[in-house]
């Protein structure tokens, strides 16, 4: 790994790693091109420079609506799912100095998902109202889960395993709940936990946007103090970390994050699961790897939305299907590269 340093004026300089900083723009590059490419897919197709005349105001009024008011935000909400995801997976793997620290393995999923099926089920809500349970449910999972394993401080080990027996509770709710709707309600439930962004418009979006827009840069300036809390408590305090109180705030940023993304657009697994992993991958880079793991989460996110809608013929797959079937292959490509390592 090289590390150089980028001196301004004035003493100011920027430490970087060379191959980390391209493979950012790369994967920012990719999220615009399968964005625009996303934008102009659909019965009413649409070639990428007349996608970025119409976003630029020049385009007929056809396509204007046809951009701005169904497809625009449609993407723009994948975009912000897959990043507010990925970086509450990055923050959990980090935490928890485990892989499979994961929201959607540790139970915080699930949690949201009970929460919405709370208000579907008992009290046949709306969609926004919904879209609150998956949030207050995330949030009571979140705060639970940490008092639980809570011992003189939050060791990584002890989380994954609370976590995991709260999942395995949470999904038993979830069933239990499934069982008890009427069908039109179980309907409803039932599609709203397979995870999609059918439908999603400026009113899903503007949310999503407030609340990344303050958690995520909040999480990116405490990229360094979580780096630190991967070499352990100990190592963390000598080198300046006020250890817990750094804990409390990420972990409580990164459940806050993946409970709106859930409520924007249900429980779309594995992309908190893969895209930290795979940016790390990328980049050859130790630590979370914030802004990578942002950004492939979002060109993950993206891509699935693009097989969902264009690789079935009519029949189009929510994506949460997609992700779930791309996060299995990724998990046996995983087995497969660790077992030929001898690390398994």
């Amino acid at each position: 790994m090289t590390t150089k340093t980028l001196r301004a004026g004035g003493g100011l300089s920027v430490r970087y790693e060379p191959r980390a900083a391209l493979s950012v723009v790369g994967l920012l590059v990719l999220t615009v091109a399968v964005a625009v490419v996303l934008i102009g897919t659909g019965d009413f197709p649409m070639t990428p420079g007349e996608v970025v005349d119409t976003l630029l105001g020049q385009g007929t009024a056809v396509q204007e609506f046809a951009v701005m008011d169904l497809r625009l935000p449609r993407v723009l909400v994948a975009v912000f799912v897959g990043a507010a995801l990925a970086v509450g997976g990055a923050v959990f793997q980090s935490v928890s100095r485990n892989p499979l620290g994961s929201p959607d393995v540790i139970g915080f999923g699930q949690g949201a998902t009970v929460g919405a099926l709370l208000v579907i089920v008992l009290f046949q809500g709306s969609a926004a109202a919904a879209a609150g349970g998956a949030v207050v449910g995330g949030l009571v999972t979140g705060v639970t889960i940490y008092l639980l394993a809570w011992k003189k401080g939050v060791h990584g080990y002890r989380l994954v395993l609370v976590g995991i027996g709260a999942a395995a509770m949470l999904t038993s709710v979830i069933h239990y709940l499934i069982t008890k709707a009427n069908l039109v309600d179980a309907t409803r439930a039932t599609v709203w936990m397979t995870g999609s962004l059918d439908g999603r418009d400026w009113s899903q979006f503007w949310p999503l946007l407030a609340v990344c827009c303050v958690l995520l840069p909040l999480v990116l300036g405490h990229g360094r103090a979580l780096r630190m809390l991967e070499m352990g408590d100990d190592a963390a305090y000598a080198l300046g970390v006020k250890v817990e109180r750094t804990r409390i705030v990420l972990m409580a940023s990164a459940v806050l994050l993946v409970a709106v993304a859930t409520s924007a657009a249900g429980p779309i697994v594995f992309v908190s699961l893969s895209a930290p992993q795979l940016a790390r991958r990328l980049t050859r880079a130790p630590g979370p790897n914030l802004a990578a793991s942002a950004l492939m989460g979002s060109a993950l996110l993206l891509s699935a939305d693009w097989i969902a809608t264009n690789a079935f013929g009519e029949r189009q797959l929510p994506v949460g299907v997609v992700t779930g079937i791309l996060g299995g292959c990724y998990l046996l490509w995983l087995l497969v590269t660790e077992r030929k390592a001898g690390r398994i």
